[in-house]
């Protein structure tokens, strides 16, 4: 690798802004809303990630982060701690926000946008969070479930289907197992107990 493809690279990291706990549609609201009153020109905003027009300055970033924590949130710069943040959001993105989750491989997705090996990642992942990528994989699908399970629209062969499980008696096993409910006892209960995403 040249010096210049290095410095380019490096350049575009200081421009990408890793945020902690943005984890939906109303955390890139929120995380906008500062940006903007800061005077921080952004060229682009994700889940997890803010694309910024040049570098912060120091008195800036300092804003920035207080103010990002008074609202939940929190500014990375370890670059390990941000690969398994990425890692987070693509699960989350895959599971939550896709209308049903297609057959191809998560792992094979993680490695196309990421560029590492999945072992790779995989390694990484537990090192920091203590809990396998398929572990923190199985907690989301759930919370996914719950979330469909609360709003009652769908059956359980259509969540089947949106889930990618491979049938009803696997969802509901994995379901029992992760929560000590059986599906409809969760959907009859009165407190039906969630996680937040960011928590998980």
């Amino acid at each position: 690798m040249s010096e210049d493809h290095k410095k380019q690279i490096q350049s575009q990291l200081k421009k990408d802004v890793h945020i902690k706990n943005m984890v939906c549609q109303r955390c890139i609201d929120v995380v906008l809303e500062i940006f903007e009153r800061l005077n921080i020109e952004i060229t682009n905003i994700t889940l997890g990630k803010v694309q910024i027009k040049s570098d912060l300055e120091r008195t800036i970033k300092k804003k920035l982060i207080n103010e990002l924590s008074l609202r939940g949130f929190e500014l990375l710069s370890n670059t390990q701690i941000i690969l398994v943040n990425e890692i987070k959001t693509i699960i989350i993105e895959f599971i939550h926000y896709s209308e049903n989750i297609s057959n191809d491989k998560l792992s094979e997705i993680l490695t196309q946008k990421l560029n590492y090996s999945y072992d790779y990642l995989s390694h990484k992942f537990s090192e920091i969070e203590n809990k396998s990528i398929e572990r923190y994989v199985i907690l989301q699908k759930v919370e996914k479930v719950k979330e469909l399970l609360k709003y009652n629209e769908l059956t359980l062969k259509e969540i089947v289907y949106q889930l990618n499980y491979s049938s009803i008696s696997h969802l509901c096993s994995q379901f029992k197992k992760e929560t000590g409910l059986t599906t409809t006892q969760f959907k009859t209960s009165n407190t039906l107990k969630r996680h937040k995403l960011d928590l998980i």
